[in-house]
């Protein structure tokens, strides 16, 4: 299956949008039905056993050094605990990303999940650049999806993924919208700007 898009964000400048979608804690808030977007190394990851911190600060309520040192690297390796309800189906996907580029202003990764009942493959994507009014963010996925899930079909499953996109796009305008509000929201983005 195949998906893509873009969205804008206003008054949003593409450095910004990249310094927000580069922070996992930030993408985990924005994406719905995601617990975790966490480091894994090469042995593994215990999905059953991992707590995830609750309420980790994203900015402006933490210093951007902390994003910074926590921000996607490329060639790194997450492991994320998703579950999005598609039609009366739920399943708990506990997948692992790597993240094979990552170079502003793109980012592309490729990884795969499974559930007691589904599993998926994907490489996904996204570019950003600049608009009149803001940032402009190009994305696709293009994932293999078997099991329960894939027996649903593209008519059950694009609007779906249609909403998750929008969704997420919606969070992540408002995280930068509260970055641009405080006080200090220049001077933290422009900070951050430098160290990623």
């Amino acid at each position: 299956m195949e998906f893509e898009g873009e969205f804008e964000l206003e008054g949003v400048e593409p450095e910004d949008a990249w310094v927000v979608l580069s922070d996992p804690v930030a993408v985990r808030d924005a994406l719905k039905g995601c617990r975790y977007i966490v480091p894994m190394d090469d042995g593994g990851f215990d999905f059953d056993n991992y707590e995830p911190e609750e309420d980790v600060p994203t900015l402006p309520d933490v210093d951007p050094e902390v994003v910074a040192d926590r921000a996607f690297v490329e060639g790194g390796k997450y492991a994320a605990l998703m579950q999005i309800g598609v039609g009366s189906v739920k399943p708990r996907f506990e997948t692992r990303v790597t993240i094979t580029e990552r170079e502003y202003p793109k980012m592309v990764a490729t990884g795969g999940g499974a559930a007691s009942d589904s599993s998926f493959e994907m490489e996904s994507g996204m570019t950003i650049s600049e608009t009149d009014s803001g940032s402009k963010v190009e994305w696709w996925t293009g994932a293999d999806v078997s099991g329960r899930i894939a027996q649903l079909g593209g008519r059950v499953l694009n609007p779906v993924a249609d909403k998750i996109v929008s969704q997420f796009f919606t969070n992540i305008q408002q995280q930068m919208s509260d970055v641009d509000e405080s006080e200090q929201g220049r001077s933290i983005t422009n900070r951050l700007r430098n160290l990623l």
